[in-house]
């Protein structure tokens, strides 16, 4: 326990912003700090995420700095046979006391989920979105870097799922929840443009199936949603993902197009740089995003993996300073090493990532006045998550 106390504050993890998956279930056998009895009711655990970087502006060193990526206390498991509980608190993010929600940011679970026999599971209370794809499903401490999209997705939202289980391979799930857990003008660093009302029903509704074929090493997760961001400004969201997971390879394609009337990413918004010009908020844009991984445990104790995602912004109808067309294309490029030293112990790792992100901008955003250069990061870390109860 001293060499490895040690460890953790000699070796330093990387940054994820974890989603659905809890990295243990209450329906796991584990061993924890303080029993040995395998099965649980419930179950306790912390994850930390620390890593010295360097970082890079166009091939031109910036600084190095230690940063914790990730701090989290995490909840789950079951009041009986037909309820079960998750609760998960960050401790990186700031919180919002005038949440639509009525709930600080840094907590990203609060729900309980009814278990309907095997056959239908209704969840209510602070959850993800359940859309399509890897990137958003799976735990952030997998995806170790997200794409530019995931990165603006505010996905832990209130609301109510339910989940039909037609056959233990093919789920179909259909919920409607907060497309926002902030009021407009947290949302929005412009506010809403001028004439636009705020939304009555700031409401998402998204249905996605799931399905696992070949010996459930084949995952699909195909979603479509559609929400109110204001009086007659919808949002749309095609999300899939195609994972494949057996043995010693972990690899998944995700595709992902949002079209929105008004740019709650604000990823065109903030293109603007012209000081003569008054800054708004962009409406009429369109996101499209494809992400390709794979991860390949050439050793127990060893780890490699490579990673890349495109991505494009536009606007799909001319508004204001915002002509129709494409503003920028982007490319993120990451390679990774991670050492597993104690193969008891899966929760525990060091690593070494690079991290590329480059950009091309478009005439139409060069009239905006953007900048946004081409970065990259090196990261050597620590990851633990620590049973704890």
């Amino acid at each position: 326990m001293k060499k490895l106390a040690l460890m953790l504050l000699l070796l330093l993890p990387l940054l994820a912003n974890a989603q659905n998956e809890p990295l243990i279930s209450h329906n796991d056998s584990t061993k924890t700090l303080f029993n040995n009895t395998g099965r649980f009711k419930s179950h306790i655990n912390l994850e930390f995420a620390a890593s010295a970087n360097a970082y890079f502006t166009e091939n031109r060193f910036d600084e190095s700095s230690f940063k914790m990526n990730r701090v989290r206390l995490e909840i789950i498991g079951r009041l009986n046979g037909n309820l079960s509980y998750h609760f998960r608190q960050s401790f990186n993010k700031y919180s919002n006391p005038y949440a639509v929600d009525n709930m600080s940011s840094s907590i990203e679970y609060a729900y309980i989920t009814w278990h309907h026999e095997d056959k239908f599971d209704l969840v209510a209370g602070k959850q993800y979105l359940a859309v399509g794809g890897y990137e958003a499903y799976v735990n952030g401490l997998k995806v170790r870097e997200f794409s530019d999209f995931n990165n603006n997705f505010d996905i832990y939202q209130t609301g109510v799922m339910g989940v039909m289980k037609f056959s233990p391979t093919q789920h179909l799930v259909l919920q409607v929840a907060n497309n926002r857990s902030t009021v407009d003008k947290d949302v929005y660093l412009y506010g809403l443009p001028e004439g636009i009302e705020s939304s009555k029903l700031p409401i998402l509704t998204t249905a996605c199936w799931h399905g696992w074929f070949a010996d459930s090493a084949v995952h699909l997760m195909y979603s479509a949603s559609v929400g109110n961001l204001a009086k007659g400004k919808n949002l749309y969201y095609l999300m899939c993902g195609n994972v494949y997971e057996k043995g010693p390879i972990l690899a998944y394609l995700d595709v992902i197009y949002a079209r929105s009337a008004l740019d709650n990413q604000q990823r065109i918004t903030t293109l603007q740089n012209n000081m003569s010009v008054a800054p708004v908020t962009a409406q009429n844009v369109e996101y499209f995003t494809v992400i390709a991984n794979m991860d390949y445990r050439f050793h127990p104790k060893w780890n490699g993996y490579l990673k890349g995602a495109y991505e494009t912004a536009g606007v799909y109808e001319e508004n204001g300073v915002f002509a129709a067309g494409r503003y920028t294309t982007s490319w993120n490029a990451q390679a990774c090493l991670e050492w597993f030293p104690f193969t008891s112990d899966s929760g525990f790792k060091v690593f070494l990532h690079y991290l590329y992100k480059g950009y091309n901008l478009t005439e139409k955003a060069n009239a905006l006045g953007a900048v946004l250069p081409h970065t990259q990061r090196i990261s050597l870390g620590i990851q633990y998550i620590i049973p704890v109860l």
